[in-house]
């Protein structure tokens, strides 16, 4: 008899493929909601009660420092080190790690260790980088736990910087790994890699991307897209570092400082020698990419960018050759062995020829890319040049700078850093908050302000609406925002609608002045911050809605809280933190044609919300009447002010019918079957709810009669959870 599992077909085991089940391909808009359940502890490895911050206190630091000193200059057969040092390849891995930052939405970056995974494993960027990981191997499988993968590619690029002479501004642990590809980040729209579909008509590159190609990390060093255009190279790189959250003094010190170290790999031609990348590589790979049939397809024959060659007569030394050598000489443009556009120096110096990398005595001129002719050729970044150029200890200083900041820009607060070598210094883009130096209040002052803020007339609505505003601009992917700091009352914040200036002002005078009144009337050093009276104030307001909802539920709240100041708060830089649009107030900016309901996904991602969390505080949200501009869109409820769960109860209503009311496809009313009265309106947000299955499906788990206690303790926890998103300190 035939057996029926031999002639199962390929096709039958699609599923474990990735769209395989082929959803995607059916109805394409339907929303992703895998992006609130990425990284789950059922794909940890690890112990449920381990602690990578506990796990990087045990590391031998210095060992493994000098284990990573070591390393650069023990050469291996299968992947020979240029010059005999590893040096430059871990300072390009480390860089890339990094530089896929951008601070439009805070994702990208080196804190999760995400180059291991698609799709940055095969960015072309990033050619041969699976080579340095795997050199780094030996040294995780000593270290295990105790050092993750994302703080290891960090901390080798900084040991190669130091055993090459450049003195580093230090290094601050704390990156945990990922252990599956992100979802959430969309890197453009180009379904081939280094395709340019991502500008517009008049070259303006799309948010929130930052690399103005497919599988770049910056720019093309050739030019854009491959033409060879020094002035118009400088455009791409200014705006595509300043979405990096570089200015121009940063970015010329990282492209001097980088090319000062290393060469450049293009001894062939790619499309003739070179195999397909580690995600499509055949399975004997081994998750190595890139395979290369050129002569011994490693060393002097190595193909990565496909330029070739050295940037200074030095490259395993930090010197300032790099400036030295750029503006000594004119230069000439010629292609590199792969074909790929470069320039070389007129008539050079036998002093400025550069080793060949692995034949002694063998020399070479010194190249340069497109784009380090715009350090030249531009005239605002050739004045900062020639000041770098002039003054090598200001060269090396705001390069230190710059890379510690490019290493750690996307870690969030210094108060997250680990290790002995966090620097003392406070740099702005680090969202500084003075540390908390006084007593905090107790449980009977936390009464006493209670009773007072219940008493100053406020509304129910306006103190929820003001604490949510002040907690929801944080953002995990950076650790930036949140309700510490206060920075509500701040530039830029003060002046966002959505954060409805005269509603939160109102609400802000009146918290000032009971902390002004308690904290003139200690004598003890107890002190309440106004980032502490704000979550209070929304505390109070819930826990009346709780009561009222006839529910024996506390609304927590723990004090710890400090105010930032003006001079603390980088206002272009959080200027970036403005939503195009809030789901959970119904707020949508008028000029924005994105799904509100894509956006409201986006925001609960960066919120870490899961998709039940996401579904209780739209929920609450409504009933609570903490909407935008007060509007009624989405209050399915009669009792206002009241936590109840009225709002999934009402939007399942078979009773009542939906139609579309505006010409943007925004607002919609409810009529009851057989009549023309409206009772209800609502957004696309409020009424996604009941049409995507799967949020319809934690609809009616919450609109169930036996779930009305579960919806407000579930809401309970997860408003305390947002107010506590940036407390690290817990």
């Amino acid at each position: 008899m035939k057996n029926s599992q031999n002639s199962a077909s390929v096709e039958s085991y699609k599923h474990t493929l990735q769209l395989g089940d082929e959803i995607a391909k059916w109805w394409p808009h339907q929303l992703n909601l895998k992006i609130l359940s990425q990284n789950q502890p059922s794909l940890k490895p690890t112990e449920r009660d381990y602690s990578y911050a506990k796990a990087f206190e045990s590391v031998d630091y210095e060992a493994l420092k000098k284990d990573l000193a070591k390393l650069m200059t023990h050469s291996v057969e299968w992947w020979p080190a240029d010059y005999g040092h590893y040096g430059p390849f871990f300072i390009r891995m480390a860089w890339h790690s990094a530089g896929t930052y951008r601070s439009s939405d805070g994702r990208g970056g080196a804190s999760t260790g995400n180059q291991r995974f698609a799709p940055l494993n095969s960015w072309p960027d990033n050619v041969n980088l699976d080579k340095a990981r795997r050199l780094l191997w030996p040294l995780k499988k000593a270290y295990g736990d105790k050092i993750s993968w994302a703080d290891l590619m960090i901390l080798a690029g900084n040991v190669a910087m130091e055993s090459m002479g450049f003195k580093t501004l230090g290094f601050g642990g704390g990156r945990e790994d990922i252990w599956e590809s992100e979802e959430d980040i969309y890197w453009g729209p180009e379904s081939k890699w280094l395709d340019d579909e991502r500008h517009s008509k008049d070259k303006k590159l799309q948010n929130p991307l930052a690399a103005v190609q497919m599988g770049l990390i910056y720019v093309n060093p050739e030019g854009p897209n491959g033409e060879p255009n020094v002035l118009d190279a400088a455009n791409d790189i200014r705006e595509s570092f300043r979405r990096m959250g570089m200015d121009d003094e940063d970015t010329i010190a990282l492209i001097a400082g980088g090319h000062t170290f290393g060469k450049s790999h293009g001894a062939a031609k790619a499309d003739e020698n070179v195999g397909p990348e580690p995600e499509a590589a055949p399975i004997e790979e081994q998750g190595f990419g890139w395979k290369n049939s050129y002569k011994s397809g490693k060393g002097a024959h190595t193909i990565s960018s496909g330029l070739e060659g050295a940037w200074t007569p030095t490259p395993t030394k930090w010197d300032n050759s790099f400036l030295e050598i750029l503006f000594k000489y004119e230069w000439n443009l010629e292609k590199s062995p792969a074909g790929a556009w470069q320039w070389a120096p007129i008539n050079p110096d036998n002093s400025d020829l550069t080793p060949d990398a692995h034949i002694s005595g063998k020399k070479h001129k010194t190249i340069m890319f497109t784009t380090d002719l715009a350090l030249r050729m531009d005239p605002e970044f050739e004045k900062i040049s020639r000041k770098f150029l002039n003054d090598p200890k200001l060269f090396a200083q705001a390069f230190a700078k710059a890379w510690f900041k490019l290493t750690h820009r996307d870690m969030g607060p210094k108060s997250r850093y680990l290790g002995p070598e966090v620097p003392k210094e406070d740099f702005l883009w680090q969202d500084p908050i003075n540390k908390v130096t006084y007593r905090l209040v107790n449980n009977k002052d936390i009464t006493e302000l209670k009773e007072q803020i219940a008493k100053a007339n406020l509304k129910r609505a306006d103190l929820i609406y003001v604490a949510y505003s002040s907690a929801s601009t944080f953002r995990n992917s950076d650790k930036r925002g949140g309700a510490n700091g206060a920075r509500i009352r701040l530039a830029p914040q003060n002046e966002w609608e959505v954060n409805e200036p005269q509603r939160t002002n109102k609400v802000l005078a009146t918290l000032t002045s009971i902390q002004n009144n308690f904290n003139d009337n200690c004598d003890d050093g107890t002190y309440i911050s106004l980032a502490d009276m704000i979550v209070l104030g929304g505390v109070v307001a819930l826990q009346d809605a709780v009561d009222d909802a006839g529910y024996d539920v506390c609304v927590p709240f723990e004090a710890g809280r400090n105010d930032a100041t003006q001079e603390q708060t980088d206002v272009a830089s959080f200027s970036l933190l403005e939503p195009l649009a809030d789901g959970f107030r119904n707020y949508m900016n008028k000029e924005c044609n994105i799904p509100a309901e894509q956006l409201l996904l986006d925001k609960a991602q960066l919120l870490t919300l899961s998709v039940p969390q996401m579904s209780v505080l739209v929920a609450g949200m409504r009933v609570l009447g903490a909407n935008y501009n007060e509007t009624s869109l989405g209050v399915f409820t009669n009792r206002v002010g009241v936590l109840s769960n009225d709002f999934f109860v009402n939007l399942l209503d078979m009773s009542v019918n939906w139609r579309l009311v505006d010409e943007k496809a925004q607002i919609f009313e409810a009529k009851e079957i057989g009549s023309n009265t409206t009772k209800w309106q609502a957004s696309r947000v409020d009424l996604i709810f009941g049409s995507n299955s799967q949020l319809r499906a934690q609809a009616e788990f919450y609109a169930q009669d036996d779930k009305q206690e579960q919806f407000v303790q579930d809401f309970v926890n997860v408003w305390n959870k947002l107010m506590q998103l940036d407390r690290f300190d817990l």
